[in-house]
């Protein structure tokens, strides 16, 4: 089985906690992106999966079995670095035939997984060429494939495509998902990059400060954010937070946010959440779930800054603890020093508790 269960996992080095109590069940067969800042504890998790690290505490399970003290060479996982490790006085099929070579397979074998692995890697034409004569792109591809090739059950990726351009990483997104239907692995991909995890993985394991935020689907993190700190992380703006304070209106529950005014009706099932909540909330919605509106019938706030990125305009409103954002279409007539009227979508927003950050949710 290559399923993987970290139990009440802990690391401490010296005085320093680097993970705190994890508890994660990975499928067997399933694409998990762990994502979170430099230094939330995410590769720490992976090295202690790979083996590298020991935990202060807790267990990990292969499947049914105890991994305590079984070493990295016999766990029977593949491992890709941010920074590609091979051989660079050997050619790409050196490298690729490596692994197979070392483990006594049959020549024939050898070549046909070379070749195959070579052919869905796009590497074929260059499996006679020196590594040292290849770019970074191609060196990591190279790396992606001497590990694939010995198709483990569990492929744990640190950062692969930290180092490449942009368009490569859009390539390798999705050779890298396609790898992974082709071998069936549980794949574990450690990233900072909120598109990769986005786009790759089955279910997402947001990390920050050693503590395991939320774990869903990549929808899940997105539309149901479990607090601030996933809120803000998730998504490219952000979800905005406005902080006010609940209300009765002839409308029904609104939240007052002070100057900026006060907020359409509250979705039903949140207003059973933060009905006769007296403190400070936080009225979140996401900039790509905005529309402009007439005065009277949303948020009006003054243009600070404009930023055409092709197919669409990121506005830029208000400012301080008021600043939101607003993504709308790449012609919208706006510039700064205008004032905007943005309604977001009811169904899109989404209450927080402003003194702990959790999302408020009925039950």
């Amino acid at each position: 089985m290559s399923a993987i269960h970290l139990q009440n996992l802990v690391k401490k080095f010296g005085d320093f906690t680097a993970l705190k109590t994890m508890d994660l069940a990975i499928a067997d067969g399933e694409f998990m992106a762990l994502l979170g800042p430099s230094g939330c504890g995410k590769s720490t998790t992976m090295n202690m999966i790979a083996g590298m690290e020991e935990p202060t505490s807790g267990k990990i399970l292969f499947g049914e079995r105890d991994m305590t003290g079984v070493p990295m060479g016999r766990r029977g996982v593949g491992f890709v670095f941010q920074n590609y490790a091979i051989f660079t006085h050997m050619s790409v099929r050196q490298n690729l035939a490596y692994g197979p070579k070392m483990r006594g397979a049959p020549k024939a074998e050898i070549d046909r997984r070379v070749g195959a692995i070579a052919e869905m890697l796009q590497l074929t034409p260059l499996l006679d060429r020196k590594a040292d004569r290849l770019s970074v792109n191609i060196l990591q591809r190279v790396a992606i494939g001497r590990s694939a090739i010995m198709e483990p059950a569990i492929f744990l990726l640190d950062e692969p495509l930290s180092n490449v351009d942009a368009a490569f990483r859009a390539v390798m997104r999705t050779e890298l998902k396609q790898l992974q239907r082709q071998f069936r692995q549980t794949m574990v991909y450690v990233t900072h990059d909120q598109l990769e995890a986005m786009t790759m993985a089955d279910r997402i394991t947001v990390m920050d400060h050693g503590v395991l935020q939320q774990v869903g689907t990549p929808l899940e993190v997105y539309n149901d954010p479990a607090n601030v700190f996933v809120a803000r992380f998730i998504g490219a703006p952000g979800m905005n937070l406005l902080r006010g304070r609940p209300a009765e209106s002839d409308r029904g529950l609104v939240v007052d946010l002070g100057p900026l005014g006060v907020t359409p009706p509250l979705p039903v099932e949140i207003t059973a959440a933060v009905r006769g909540v007296r403190g400070e909330v936080l009225y979140g919605f996401r900039p790509e779930q905005v529309t402009l509106a007439e005065s009277g019938r949303g948020l009006s706030m003054p243009v600070n800054f404009v930023e055409r990125i092709g197919a669409r305009t990121i506005i830029h409103l208000g400012d301080g603890e008021a600043a939101v954002k607003a993504v709308l279409d790449n012609d919208v007539a706006l510039s700064v020093g205008q004032t905007a009227v943005i309604a977001p979508a009811a169904q899109s927003v989404r209450v927080f508790d402003a003194a702990t950050g959790l999302a408020m949710k009925a039950g």
